[in-house]
């Protein structure tokens, strides 16, 4: 099998939840391989700080500020790719939230939070990205950026509602998988899940930081640039591969 991203240089690819970590080390990974890439988040000036620095790589970084959990947000920042760059060939959903809290005392508008951005939202683009990809006669690719936690769910009690969304993540693929099956497509769809990743993850949530089951689980972790390398390499398979699901994880890890 011959890796190459060739057939993607010049292309556009949109990137969700690009602002740091997983996302902007995704973006920046694509933007060397030559991509015209479009990294969507609220916190705009932070792709726009990458963008600088991205400067005289093959590719451009192009920020565009949208909230995920806010439909007309994601269908604006469809609208401008649409009218200032042309067809999406790529999306990477890899925006995502993790409330910490229980299930058995847990907070109803933070449930709902997690459930708006990493399956409502993850859909909405989906969708979107698709219906481009469709009008343009585009045989393209749609990553999901998933999680270990979607497949079994770690013993790690506050992470509450967070493996249900990544479960629901992983149902999303192969129902998405077969239906472009149904409909005689050839555009991808693949769900890459990392295990524990060294972000800012923790920093930015509502952790106990005397968590001890996320001590554990956080004790050997992946870069960023490790999920960014993933992305890359199910790109680079021919476009008779497909990568359905690519699962990494650090050694060690307990999970």
């Amino acid at each position: 099998m011959v890796l190459s991203m060739d057939r993607w240089v010049g292309k556009v690819a949109i990137v969700t939840g690009a602002s740091a970590g997983i996302g902007a080390a995704i973006c920046e990974k694509l933007v060397e391989n030559g991509l015209q890439v479009v990294g969507v988040a609220r916190r705009k000036e932070k792709i726009e700080e990458l963008s600088q620095k991205l400067i005289g790589k093959s590719g451009k970084l192009h920020a565009v500020k949208a909230d995920l959990t806010k439909e007309e947000d994601i269908l604006g920042a469809f609208e401008w790719v649409k009218d200032n760059l042309g067809p999406v060939h790529i999306l990477v959903n890899n925006a995502g939230i993790v409330q910490f809290g229980n299930l058995t005392e847990g907070d109803t508008e933070s449930w709902r939070q997690v459930l708006d951005l990493n399956v409502l939202g993850l859909c909405i683009a989906t969708r979107e990205a698709i219906k481009n990809m469709k009008e343009n006669n585009v045989d393209g690719h749609i990553i999901h950026i998933n999680s270990i936690a979607g497949h079994k769910v770690p013993n790690i009690t506050s992470f509450s509602i967070y493996p249900a969304s990544k479960f629901a993540v992983t149902a999303l693929t192969e129902s998405l998988r077969l239906e472009l099956n149904s409909l005689e497509s050839k555009i991808r769809i693949t769900s890459i899940s990392p295990g524990a990743t060294e972000t800012e993850f923790l920093e930015t949530s509502n952790v106990d930081p005397n968590d001890a089951q996320l001590a554990k689980a956080f004790k050997t972790v992946l870069r960023t640039e490790d999920i960014a390398d993933a992305v890359v390499y199910v790109l680079s398979t021919p476009p008779h591969v497909q990568i359905h699901e690519l699962t990494i994880k650090p050694v060690n890890e307990e999970f």
